[in-house]
């Protein structure tokens, strides 16, 4: 009886749980037994192992191979075990002379011909190797650029079985690695546009930086041309680059996700932007599968912006699965195999029309659309989803001499004097919240907001009176304080004034947004 043992990792969102594969080899009638729950894709390991094994001129057992996955409970998916079930079975046959299988983490899917191919998720993977205390993993050529962003950890990049093997001190004829070419990552902020490029409308423009500033989640309502969709597109830009630990966490979410490819020569530093159609289904924002559940674009615009363009036109269930990621910063996708957990803290834009034909703002244009189809239209964007966007704009169409006087002004603010001032306003904030646990105003609990940063009586007499009216809820009543704290920031102010609450209350609008749109 032979035994071996070796380790890989499996993936669940982005929690890695270390799998010891063992491998026995008994004198039983010749067979290839794969054990310990694996789902369908990694049952067929057995063919690709065998495969690759006898077509990369190593020996192959002969007798009863029985390979075992370890815990059993652990869900396991995917091809990413084929690489430590090879390296197992082969050192059951003939142990290695210098085996360093108990310290090393194996990671990738073998090809018939005993070439090692990438697979998804090996940030997070190589992650929870080293979380676990192994010194090394080793990875697909091909996956090596993102493997090597963590520390502490030595990454072996291979291209084929006979190199893995060679590793751990089997005798055989190896080529030298090779590396797949990467291209350089662009310089941060090349392709970015420009917010000088938006005329006559600079109102908007400073309620964008206003929410780039606090984190706080807008809504842009006007005329098709007004500019909304120009104005979303450069929000992004606005945003600071990510820090270390964001970067990371965001960089490993789209490691993992099936069909956004490899990632390239470095962490993702700049705010992702995702911009879905809006025939989008609750599941592509969300996330799911069939047993491996994939990241939706919530988590994929994980400390970056979810642009929703038309946002009536989305399906209600879309719309409305959105709320428990606002509310949360996570989305859980639950299976039958277990529950994947993935982040999902990002700003939502959302643009929309005033009524269908969208005219009913624009002073030109006579809106054929009745009183109903434009409270339809627009009840569309449910009270809960629009209780927890901060910033509701109306944005006016402007005429040919207010565009061209506009595009003669000087000294425009552009993007990267925006941004600079989103970052003061940032850094401000953070101060302020430093041991807190939250780093902008829009995260801010209830409860640390009537503490601590609670404004003047004065300050708040507005509001008040907007309370005692009902024209604002209590939640609406803490957005507009959290807005009214950016907005201080913005200015430098050492104390939320009644002018900041003003400028809040004016920018939160009514609560009953159907109706300002009829």
């Amino acid at each position: 009886m032979h035994l071996a043992k070796s380790n890989a990792i499996s993936l669940v969102g982005l929690t890695g749980t270390v799998v010891e594969v063992e491998a026995d080899i008994s004198s039983n009638l010749p067979g290839f037994v794969l054990v310990g729950l694996p789902d369908a894709s990694l049952s067929e390991a057995t063919a690709r192992v065998r495969a690759a094994i006898v077509n990369s001129g190593l020996n192959l057992s002969q007798r009863k191979i029985t390979v075992n996955l370890s815990p059993a409970a652990v869900p396991k998916f995917g091809s990413s075990f084929d690489l430590a079930i090879a390296v197992s079975v082969l050192a059951a046959n003939k142990p290695f002379a210098k085996s360093r299988l108990a310290e090393c983490v194996h990671i990738g899917e073998l090809a018939l011909d005993g070439s090692v191919k990438p697979v998804n998720g090996v940030l997070p993977a190589v992650m929870a190797a080293r979380s676990a205390g192994f010194s090394t993993v080793i990875v697909p050529a091909a996956n090596f650029a993102e493997a090597k962003l963590v520390n502490s950890i030595e990454v072996l990049p291979v291209n084929n079985l006979r190199q893995v093997v060679n590793i751990h001190g089997y005798d055989c004829a190896v080529d030298v690695v090779t590396l797949p070419d990467v291209e350089k990552t662009p310089p941060a902020q090349s392709s970015e546009k420009d917010i000088a490029d938006i005329y006559g409308q600079d109102s908007a423009v400073e309620s964008l930086v206003i929410a780039a500033a606090g984190g706080h989640h807008l809504l842009m309502i006007g005329s098709p041309g007004v500019g909304k969709t120009m104005m979303a597109e450069r929000f992004a830009s606005l945003l600071p680059n990510l820090s270390l630990e964001q970067s990371v966490e965001t960089t490993a979410v789209h490691s993992i996700a099936k069909n956004r490819g490899l990632i390239g020569s470095g962490l993702i530093v700049r705010p992702p932007f995702e911009a879905p159609h809006h025939t989008a289904s609750a599941v592509s924002l969300i996330g799911g599968g069939t047993s491996i559940p994939n990241p939706g674009l919530v988590s994929l615009a994980h400390n970056g912006v979810l642009f929703l363009d038309e946002a009536p036109e989305f399906q209600q269930p879309a719309l409305e699965v959105l709320r428990q990621a606002l509310e949360t910063g996570e989305v859980a996708i639950s299976r039958a195999a277990g529950t994947a957990r993935f982040p999902a803290r990002f700003q939502l834009l959302l643009a929309a029309n005033p009524c269908p034909c969208g005219n009913a703002l624009n002073p030109k244009v006579s809106c054929i659309c009745s009183a109903v189809s434009r409270q339809r239209y627009i009840n569309k964007l449910s009270g809960p989803l629009l209780d927890r966007v901060d910033i509701r704009l109306q944005i006016q169409s402007i005429n040919a001499t207010q565009a061209l006087l506009a595009r003669q002004e000087t000294g425009r603010q552009t993007t990267e004097q925006a941004r600079l001032r989103v970052i003061r306003a940032r850094s401000l904030a953070a101060e302020r919240l430093s041991g807190t646990g939250y780093s902008l105003n829009a995260q801010i609990p209830a409860s640390l907001l009537h503490k601590r940063f609670a404004a003047s009586r004065e300050a708040t007499r507005l509001l008040d009176i907007a309370l005692k009216r009902g024209s604002i809820s209590m939640r609406g009543y803490d957005r507009c304080l959290r807005l009214a704290q950016t907005i201080c920031d913005l200015d430098a102010g050492e104390r939320v004034d009644e002018s900041h609450i003003a400028r809040a209350v004016t920018m939160r609008g009514s609560e009953r947004l159907a109706g300002a749109a009829a």
